[in-house]
């Protein structure tokens, strides 16, 4: 019962990275001008469309930090990512 209660959890975890880093580049895509929209409207709604919910979002310059969670039982999967131009 306890691995799969671990593989529950890397697959949570490993769902709310992914969510976490498209989130994070659709967020930095609006503040560059690529995509239309409020950076972190863009952030929610691919979030949301990747299961995982947007736990917070904060703008730095041209630079996005996304945190998308991903509940696990009585727990939460929680990544933080980040996107912005290269330098």
């Amino acid at each position: 019962m306890l691995v799969v209660g671990a593989g529950t959890a890397a697959i949570a975890q490993a769902r709310a990275a992914a969510a976490a880093d498209a989130a994070a580049l659709a967020a930095a895509d609006a503040l560059s001008g690529f995509a239309d929209g409020s950076p972190c409207a863009l952030a929610q709604a691919v979030a949301t469309a990747s299961g995982a919910g947007l736990g917070d979002c904060r703008i730095d310059g041209l630079e996005a930090r996304v945190t998308a969670t991903v509940p696990v039982g009585p727990l939460t999967a929680s990544v933080t990512a980040r996107a912005g131009p290269p330098g």
